[in-house]
């Protein structure tokens, strides 16, 4: 799923929900807790869109709630890509 980056500001917004909330359970440094590390290393043999999926409409019967009520698939599709690469930093 290739698409339009998000804005600037959306891409903050993005990397925030992804550090605090999904942090929140994949660890703050995103490298596993409750839920599996979300680490380039543990992501690459993942199908993509197959995340992008588990993002955008969670895992029924699990833990994983679906974020689509609060981001698009092409903001989903963002983020994995970005986790696929090494996830940024929040910028303050």
């Amino acid at each position: 799923m290739e698409g339009q980056a998000p804005s600037v500001q959306r891409q903050r917004e993005l990397t925030h929900l992804v550090r605090q909330d999904c942090g929140s359970c994949h660890g703050m440094q995103l490298t596993g807790g409750l839920g599996l590390p979300l680490t380039p290393e543990a992501l690459k043999d993942r199908p993509f869109d197959g995340l992008v999926a588990t993002v955008y409409y969670g895992r029924p019967g699990t833990a994983m709630p679906p974020w689509q009520s609060i981001i698009t698939e092409q903001e989903a599709a963002w983020i994995v890509r970005q986790l696929m690469q090494g996830f940024p930093e929040e910028k303050r």
